[in-house]
């Protein structure tokens, strides 16, 4: 049951990468497109930022297959944390683009090659604007139902992207009203905003591949497992991501003269009351005596 769950979200999770994408591709041919033929670099810079995003979303969608496959010999946890490791390796293309974009529009800045751009740019930018807002929503909320961090990296990524236009489309307007310079500051700001996405997603992704975990979540666990019975003592907790999914070692203290039937059965309790309130399918306890 739990499985066939998890390939249903898995699936929702590989349809918002499609879509990313498709969208991306085709923003990123009309913005480079219009952005060299109308002398815009800021809407160059953000075509160019299109495509590392389409290089990153097949990383993530690699990752997402990845994920799927079942334990096997040399995974005996399974597969999952590709999906994190495709988070990453897109945080790396993302940053590489970033800085040749940063890199290129300072070099035409300082050598004050500068031309206003025609105002058929801005239009571009503001429907990609448009478009990739419209994109981020529906990846939020796939992430929110699959659990899938690289999807929620995607729509960070998709919402980075829809901002990154607005700035364009000013930055343009600006130009065409008689500050041509404008154009390649936008530029440099469109590239300082990729390279900031890229290493929000690094940050993220090396932090839970050297699990690292939320110490915030670990308390709402620890309320939890207080108020059941038969827990006479929470004596150590751990948790670490698996792709979209926690893994709980939990160490706590009973009574010393029960069963150890009855000591399991708090166990399976446990088990129960974290999946149902707070979605942890995966957990290990160990029984001390108290």
């Amino acid at each position: 049951m739990n499985s066939a769950r998890q390939e249903k979200k898995g699936f929702s999770a590989e349809n918002g990468a499609w879509l990313s994408i498709a969208v991306y591709i085709g923003l990123s041919l009309l913005k480079l497109a219009v952005g060299y033929f109308f002398d815009s670099e800021a809407l160059t810079a953000d075509g160019l930022n299109n495509t590392t995003d389409v290089i990153a979303s097949l990383a993530v969608l690699i990752g997402l297959k990845i994920s799927k496959k079942p334990a096997d010999s040399d995974h005996k946890y399974g597969h999952t944390r590709a999906e994190t490791v495709a988070s990453m390796a897109s945080s790396f293309i993302m940053l590489a683009v970033g800085l040749e974009v940063l890199l290129n529009a300072v070099t035409h800045l300082m050598k004050g090659d500068t031309r206003s751009p025609s105002l058929l740019a801005a239009v571009v930018a503001a429907f990609a604007a448009a478009v990739m807002y419209s994109v981020y929503r529906y990846n939020r909320k796939l992430a929110a139902k699959s659990g899938s961090h690289a999807l929620k990296a995607v729509a960070a990524d998709n919402r980075s992207d829809a901002l990154v236009s607005l700035g364009t489309v000013v930055g343009i307007c600006m130009s065409v009203l008689g500050l041509p310079w404008l154009d390649a500051v936008t530029a440099i700001i469109v590239a300082v905003l990729i390279c900031k996405t890229g290493w929000d997603i690094f940050r993220e992704s090396s932090h839970m591949l050297t699990d690292g975990f939320d110490t915030d979540r670990l308390e709402e666990y620890k309320q939890t497992i207080r108020t059941m019975d038969g827990v006479e003592k929470i004596r150590d907790i751990k948790g670490r991501y698996l792709g979209n999914q926690v893994y709980l070692d939990l160490t706590i203290a009973v009574d010393q003269e029960m069963s150890v039937y009855d000591s399991h059965a708090i166990t399976e309790n446990i088990e129960n009351e974290l999946r149902d309130k707070h979605k942890v399918r995966h957990v290990q306890v160990h029984i001390e005596p108290y």
